[in-house]
C-alpha cells in the first residue's frame, strides 16, 4: 500500500510518527505493530484497516448496527476486547 500511494518508507514513517527502521521491519515480517501502530500507519496511508490487512476497501460497503451486531455475536470475550480496544483507538484518532 505504501508503493502504491508513492510513499518512500522514511515519508510514511514521518506521517506515521514512527521510526523508518520500525518501517521496514514491519514491511519485511521482523516486526507486528501495536494496534495503535497500525492505526497510525493506516491514517498517514488513508486507508482503512481492512485495505492494509486484507486487501478490501470498504468505501463503498454500508454497515448496519444489525450487520455489526451479528459479526460481534461470533466473537469470543477476548476478540470482543480487542476490538473494543481496537474502536477506541480509532475514535481517538479523529
Amino acid at each position: 500500500m505504501r508503493k502504491k500511494k508513492g510513499l518512500t518508507q522514511s515519508k510514511l514513517a514521518e506521517k506515521a510518527e514512527i521510526s523508518n527502521n520500525y518501517v521496514s521491519n514491519i514491511e519485511n515480517s521482523h516486526s507486528i505493530p501495536s494496534l495503535e501502530t497500525l492505526v497510525k500507519i493506516c491514517v498517514a496511508l488513508e486507508i482503512t484497516p481492512n485495505d492494509l490487512l486484507l486487501n478490501i476497501s470498504t468505501e463503498s460497503v454500508n454497515y448496519s448496527n444489525n450487520d455489526i451486531a451479528d459479526l460481534l455475536g461470533q466473537c469470543s470475550s477476548k476478540e470482543k476486547r480487542y476490538i473494543k480496544g481496537f474502536i477506541k483507538v480509532l475514535i481517538s484518532e479523529r
